[in-house]
């Protein structure tokens, strides 16, 4: 590692920042600017690797301003060896009191893409390294004006009579099949989008599948976000997962919608495939790694 050096980027160092080219120039993403703009970004929290004066690793920890949780690590890019970025990490985590959670944004289908994996490796790697574990993966999924398919008519949809009702069916609803934001939610508001998903989809629409007039699915849309989006849908009879789909994206094409995005668990293969039949496509994913577990007696 010589001539390298580790340090956390000064106020108007953006330019800096940005000389590294985005390696993954086909996901969405703010741009680093516009971050510091808007509070998310702060370059007390944004850290750099240099060699030779060049940018070699990138991190930036991302916390919206009025968030109860802690940062997370939402842009990493490394060009160097895994053990520069892993150095970088640790040195930032030292400062910043962490180490903190890594949302790893990845294209869809990565790991059926060479060109992907030639990229990702050396900073999933690094984080590795540095003490971070894997522990999950969720797929951002959008459906974007593909016909949806005709109801088969088993089920009957209505909306919700009320908050109650809603409260009711999520307390049944062991392990929703959607919830879009889910990690962002827990960060900026401390709010489990799978136990109190109000909490959160402030102003949804709630609509609540039926057979022989029993509850046994509930949706809840959005179009006020970001992008319209399918935010919670859980399920008591899972034969009604489609049908439930199909209305929610109807729902919110008739309020103008165009695009729709919903995020699923990858391991979720059910329900990654009813999704791929309603017309919605992977747009993305995302790996999560947390701190590893610190063993008993060593703190």
């Amino acid at each position: 590692m010589t001539d390298l050096v580790i340090r956390p980027l000064v106020a108007g160092e953006e330019d800096l920042f940005e000389s590294m080219p985005d390696p993954l120039p086909q996901l969405r993403k703010v741009g680093y600017a516009d971050g510091v703009a808007g509070g998310g970004y702060r370059p007390e929290r944004t850290w750099i690797a240099l060699r030779g004066g060049r940018v070699v690793g990138r991190a930036a920890w991302l916390l919206p301003p009025g968030a109860v949780g802690a940062p997370w690590l939402d842009r990493f890019d490394l060009t160097a060896e895994p053990e520069v970025g892993a150095a970088l990490l640790r040195a930032a985590h030292d400062a910043l009191g962490g180490p903190y959670p890594y949302h790893a944004g990845l294209p869809a289908h990565w790991r059926r893409r060479p060109e992907v994996l030639a990229v990702v490796r050396a900073p999933l790697a690094a984080a590795r390294l540095a003490g971070l574990v894997e522990r999950g993966e969720r797929l951002r999924c959008s459906w974007a004006g593909t016909p949806l398919p005709a109801s088969a008519g088993r089920y009957a949809v209505r909306p919700a009579v009320d908050g109650s009702e809603v409260d009711a069916l999520v307390a049944r609803i062991p392990e929703p099949d959607v919830l879009t934001g889910r990690e962002v939610a827990r960060a900026v508001a401390g709010v489990d989008l799978a136990t109190d998903p109000r909490a959160w989809l402030t102003g949804a629409t709630w609509r609540v599948a039926l057979v022989d007039g029993e509850p046994v699915g509930l949706a809840g849309t959005t179009g006020d976000a970001c992008s319209p989006q399918l935010g919670y849908l859980g399920l008591l009879d899972g034969a009604a997962r489609g049908e439930l789909l199909a209305d929610s994206v109807a729902a919110l094409v008739a309020e103008g919608a165009r695009e729709v995005v919903a995020d699923v668990d990858a391991h979720r293969v059910a329900v990654v495939a009813e999704l791929e039949r309603t017309g919605f496509r992977q747009l993305r994913t995302r790996l999560f790694f947390e701190p590893a577990p610190t063993a008993p007696g060593t703190d």
